[in-house]
C-alpha cells in the first residue's frame, strides 16, 4: 500500500480512538512475511542462532516463499509456537541458503593499473598506500545473479542491472549515500563507467520505487538515506561531459526529489512565517528486520503503546545515516538512552544543505538543457530553503547552522560536522559566514583534535560520536 493511503488510514484510526498501540498499526518495511515481518522472523531473530541479526535476512530461499512458509507454519504447530534452537537451526539449512551466494566478484573493465593521481603523489609510502586502496576496486566489486531477476521472491537482495561497488565486510549489498564517496573515488582512478553503471542501478530504483532505498534490500525500502543521486549525476556529467544520459534521466532526478518534498517535508513556523524544510521520518513498524533482536529488546523497556513509535524513530535514525548518534536523542526525556530516539521531531541542518544543492545542480542542468521553465522553478525552490535556513537553522551568534528541534522549538546547539554542510554544499548567499564557520571551529578547539574532526562532543559509545570521526563528515569540514 502506497505510504500516503497509510498515513490517512492512520489518521482514521486516531479519529475513531482507536489508538496505536497495537504491534499491526504501522505497516511493516516491507511485505515479505520471511524478510520483514511475521512469526518466522520473530522466532529465528529472537533465537540469536546468528552473531548479527543480519545475516539471516540476507539468506536466499532454496524454495518458494509459500513453500517455506508452509513448512515452518507446520513446524510451528509441532511445538506449539516455541520451536527449540536445534530444531530451528534444522529447519533454516533446509530452506534457506548461505549468505552471498546470488552475487558473484567482478573486476571493473574500466580498471587500470596506474591512473594518473597516482604519479602526483610525491611521498613514496602515500603513494604505496594510495595504489593498494586503488587495488580495492577489484575485491570490492559485485554483480548480481541472474536468478534474482528470475525470482526476486526468494531473494531479499533487490536485482540491480549493472555491477556496482560495495562498503565490504557484512555489507554485501550497495548503500545511498554511502556510494556518493565510492564514485568520487571511481572518478579519481579513472573509472567513469563503473560509475555510470551504478548511477544506472539508483536511477532504476527510483523509476521502481519513487525514491532510493537506504540500501539494495527489501527490509530497506521504505527508508531512504542522505539525497545525493543529484550530486552523484553532477560528478559524472561534470567527468564526462555525458549530457545525453542527463538528458535521458533528469525526470528521474527530479521524481526522487519529489519524494523528499512530498514525504519528508515539514513546516516550521517563526515570527509569524511558516517555512517549510525537511526531516528524516519512516512511518513504518516493527523492528528492523537486520537488527531485529536489538531493537524488540529496546522496545521491551517500554510501555507497549509506545513501541511502534520507537520503531519508526530507529528507522528515521537509519535514514539519516548516522545511525546513532546522540544528536538524535538530545531534548529527549532522557537523552542518554537510544530509548529516547526522536529523529524525526528534528530539522538536520545536513538533509537541507543536500536538498538545497539538488535543487540548485537542477537548476543547472534545466538551464543547460534549455528548459527554462524548470530551470526557474528549482532556482525559487533553492531560493525558498535559503531563506528557512537563514530564518531557521542560522545562529548569527555562533557563526554556524544548527539543527532545530521541532518539539521544543529552538536549534540544538551542539556541535556536529554537519552543522557546516551548508558551506560544503554552497548553500549560503553572503560570503562572510565562511569566516564565521572558520571562528566557529577555532572557538570549539574542533581543529585541535588529533585524528580528525569528531562526529560529536558526546563520549556514548555509540558510532556516531566522539571518538568517531567518519569520513563523509570529514569532507563536510574540509571541502567547505
Amino acid at each position: 500500500m502506497p505510504e500516503k493511503t497509510w498515513e490517512l488510514c492512520l489518521l482514521l484510526l486516531l479519529g475513531l480512538g482507536l489508538g496505536l498501540g497495537s504491534q499491526q498499526a504501522l505497516p511493516p518495511p516491507c511485505e515479505s512475511q520471511i524478510y520483514c515481518h511475521g512469526e518466522l522472523l520473530h522466532q529465528v531473530q529472537m533465537a540469536k542462532l546468528y552473531q548479527d541479526d543480519k545475516q539471516f535476512v540476507d539468506m536466499p530461499l532454496s524454495s518458494a516463499p509459500d513453500q517455506v512458509l508452509q513448512h515452518f507454519n507446520k513446524l510451528v504447530n509441532t511445538h506449539n509456537h516455541s520451536i527449540p534452537a536445534d530444531q530451528l537451526q534444522v529447519f533454516l539449512q533446509e530452506h534457506f541458503h548461505a549468505v552471498g551466494q546470488e552475487l558473484q566478484p567482478w573486476i571493473p573493465e574500466d580498471w587500470k593499473d596506474s591512473p594518473r593521481f597516482l604519479q602526483k603523489i610525491s611521498d613514496s609510502k602515500l603513494r604505496s598506500w594510495a595504489g593498494q586502496l586503488h587495488q580495492l576496486w577489484k575485491k570490492l566489486g559485485k554483480k548480481v545473479k541472474p536468478e534474482v531477476l528470475h525470482h526476486p521472491e526468494r531473494f531479499s537482495l533487490i536485482y540491480s542491472q549493472h555491477p556496482f561497488i560495495v562498503p565490504g565486510g557484512r555489507f554485501l549489498e550497495f548503500y545511498y549515500w554511502d556510494s556518493y564517496w565510492v564514485m568520487e573515488g571511481l572518478l579519481l582512478s579513472e573509472m567513469p563507467e563503473t560509475v555510470k553503471g551504478m548511477l544506472q542501478n539508483f536511477l532504476d530504483l527510483v523509476q521502481i520505487y519513487g525514491h532510493v532505498p537506504n540500501g539494495a534490500r527489501v527490509y530497506y525500502l521504505q527508508r531512504s538515506q542522505p539525497p545525493l543521486l543529484t550530486l552523484m549525476m553532477d560528478r559524472y556529467v561534470t567527468y564526462t561531459n555525458d549530457t545525453a544520459f542527463l538528458w535521458d534521466n533528469i525526470g528521474t532526478l527530479a521524481l526522487e526529489l519529489d519524494f523528499w518534498t512530498k514525504n519528508r517535508n515539514i513546516s516550521v513556523n517563526l515570527g509569524g512565517k511558516s517555512y517549510i524544510l525537511n526531516h528524516y521520518y519512516v512511518p513504518y513498524g516493527g523492528p528492523r528486520p537486520e537488527s531485529y533482536s536489538k531493537d524488540a529488546e529496546l522496545a521491551d523497556t517500554l510501555p507497549e503503546g509506545n513501541r511502534e513509535a520507537l520503531w519508526a524513530e530507529l528507522k528515521a535514525g537509519a535514514e539519516s545515516g548516522w545511525d546513532f548518534s546522540s544528536r538524535w536523542l538530545i531534548g529527549g526525556p532522557n537523552p542518554d538512552l537510544l530509548s529516547s530516539i526522536r529523529t524525526s521531531k528534528l530539522v538536520p541542518v545536513d538533509l537541507n544543505a543536500f536538498l538545497c544543492q539538488a535543487e540548485e545542480l537542477m537548476s543547472n542542468f534545466y538551464t543547460s538543457l534549455g528548459n527554462d521553465s524548470q530551470a526557474t522553478k528549482y532556482r525559487n525552490l533553492r531560493e525558498q530553503r535559503l531563506a528557512a535556513l537563514k530564518a531557521i537553522l542560522w545562529d548569527e551568534e555562533k557563526g554556524v547552522w544548527f539543527d532545530y528541534d521541532l518539539e521544543n522549538r529552538k536549534k540544538n546547539r551542539e556541535f556536529y560536522p554537519s552543522n557546516l554542510a551548508p558551506l560544503w554544499a554552497g548553500c549560503f548567499s553572503d560570503p562572510g559566514v565562511v569566516d564565521k564557520a572558520l571562528k566557529y571551529l577555532e572557538d570549539s578547539q574542533i581543529l585541535t583534535y588529533r585524528y580528525g574532526i569528531p562526529t560529536s562532543l558526546r563520549k556514548t559509545g555509540r558510532q556516531w560520536d566522539f571518538p568517531n570521526a567518519w569520513a563523509p563528515l570529514q569532507d563536510l569540514v574540509i571541502r567547505v
